[in-house]
């Protein structure tokens, strides 16, 4: 008998793609996939049950099916996918409370993956070079996705400790770059001119949509254990971005990112947030030396691939990986 695997926040894209993934994996029995609307997109043959992760019914669900894999992309990167911040915080927040006492009354809970975010590193010029797994945000996300996700981890580590029958792994997976895929820092590189900060180069490491995919599918099927780093090899600063992606920068001066923000919406330009100014300054690395050891996962393509994968135009992107594997 196969795993019998719940999906959380199949209505969205990496959700939606990962339980169809799932679906035709020989080693699980069957996919039950969890949104509170129904998807857009094709889930395979995974098994859709409208429910919303708040509501109790999650808990029967899991209870009838024998349900021995939970694996939560239910949260949400911004906050216009949610309606608004509130309505942000407490699908985030709210609902991880509530899938967790669900998951911890389910006596056929076996093992839990939660997606978060390498935000819940912060990003301050005091960061190391690189973050394991052991080390904190030197400043801690004040809000938005970030606080979210570093809320998130607070109640899972809580719901190992209560189960520790229950394997638990979370991902601190690096921004998800992909065709078609939006997130804040995809719309910040979609604005035909990018305000930079001045004086500033922030370092990125990304992770492309389909290696995200594979990581999940890797960490559901693995009996790995704790905080795992996903991101993909290699750094990338936002100028060097930019010039793959051919766009003209304006420097700011990072203590106006407020009125930037103003200013830029004003005149159309849609895609900067003042809230990513700490991470357009700094950025940040992480070191995934557990993710290859020990999860047995390699990105197929590094940060720089990525980002030309998805940013850069159709001649610029094959000088660049034609080079990165020449």
């Amino acid at each position: 008998m196969g795993r019998i695997v719940l999906v959380t926040g199949v209505s969205r894209r990496i959700g939606g793609r990962t339980a169809e993934l799932l679906s035709r994996d020989p080693e699980i029995e069957k996919v039950i996939a969890v949104d509170a609307v129904p998807p857009s997109h094709s889930l395979g043959r995974a098994q859709f049950v409208r429910a919303d992760i708040r509501n109790p019914m999650v808990g029967k669900v899991i209870a009838h099916e024998g349900v021995d894999t939970v694996l939560h992309l239910g949260v949400i990167l911004t906050p216009k996918q949610a309606g608004g911040r509130t309505s942000q915080k407490e699908i985030n927040v709210i609902g991880t409370m509530q899938l967790l006492a669900a998951c911890q009354r389910a006596s056929s809970l076996q093992r839990l993956v939660v997606k978060s975010s390498s935000a819940v590193y912060g990003s301050s010029p005091r960061d190391p070079a690189m973050f394991t797994e052991e080390l904190q945000a030197r400043r801690m996300p004040a809000g938005g996705f970030g606080k979210d996700s570093a809320e998130v981890e607070n109640y899972v580590r809580g719901f190992a400790r209560r189960r520790p029958d229950v394997q638990v792994a979370t991902l601190r997976m690096a921004n998800v770059v992909g065709r078609g895929f939006s997130s804040q820092l995809s719309d910040y590189f979609s604005m035909p001119i990018m305000p930079v900060p001045m004086g500033f180069d922030g370092r990125m490491q990304l992770l492309h949509f389909d290696d995200a995919l594979q990581a999940l599918r890797a960490a559901t099927l693995s009996d790995l254990d704790g905080t795992i780093n996903i991101a993909a090899d290699g750094l990338l600063t936002v100028r060097q971005a930019a010039r793959i992606a051919g766009k003209p920068i304006v420097p700011v001066v990072p203590q106006t990112s407020g009125l930037v923000e103003q200013l830029t919406r004003r005149v159309g330009l849609k895609g900067f947030a003042a809230s990513q100014m700490d991470f357009l300054c700094y950025g940040r690395g992480m070191d995934t030396s557990r993710m290859r050891t020990e999860l047995g996962f390699e990105p197929a393509l590094t940060t720089r691939e990525a980002f030309a994968d998805v940013f850069a135009s159709p001649s610029r992107r094959a000088a660049l990986v034609g080079a990165a594997h020449g």
